[in-house]
């Protein structure tokens, strides 16, 4: 096969890589951390987060779902774009011992009733812009835990604070996942 593509790979990007360089994702994802501690990780709306924050934050997320009694192999679901709580969310669960169930976060709730069925989820991390879709499904799912986040959580915060969870209609756990704010802001 002509591996057209290569002619447009930047100076020093290899054509191939080493598979076996690392036993584990995970294992790349803590190099980095710790290789790339001060160097910004991620940019949304001009807030960026440093390998530093995503590695303490994952590690914060990942300990409160491991607190959540999930066995080791679940999987977890992320419905969420491309915001700063989504590369948290996937360290997080890949660092629990999870899998990493990603869904569109523009499904339709029969779509995400067969993603959420089918993937076999026992847990959800999204933004509160897509919780009405489900709760139209939920009840119908595997899923046990439910965490919410907000679109502008982590905007201008410090770090992740789980905060008191909440019943939902259906009896399922709903979870606020909240964020603390630099003092200067706290209201």
């Amino acid at each position: 096969m002509d591996r057209i593509w290569l002619r447009n790979y930047p100076a020093g990007v290899p054509a191939d890589v080493d598979v076996n360089r690392y036993p584990s994702l995970v294992a790349l994802l803590e190099e980095s951390f710790a290789k790339f501690r001060d160097r910004k990780a991620f940019i949304c709306i001009d807030k960026a987060m440093t390998y530093g924050e995503l590695d303490e934050m994952s590690v914060a997320l990942g300990a409160y779902l491991q607190s959540k009694g999930l066995q080791k192999g679940a999987r977890v679901a992320i419905m969420m774009p491309n915001v700063l709580q989504n590369p948290i969310s996937s360290a997080a669960i890949l660092r629990a011992g999870y899998a990493v169930v990603n869904v569109n976060p523009l499904y339709t709730p029969r779509e995400l009733e067969h993603q959420l069925k089918d993937s076999g989820a026992e847990a959800i991390l999204l933004l509160e812009n897509f919780v009405t879709t489900l709760e139209m499904v939920v009840a119908k799912t595997s899923i046990k835990h439910v965490i919410v986040g907000s679109m502008g959580d982590l905007l201008n915060c410090e770090g992740v604070k789980v905060g008191p969870g909440v019943l939902g209609t259906d009896g399922h756990l709903v979870q606020r996942c909240a964020h603390r704010r630099p003092a200067a802001q706290v209201r």
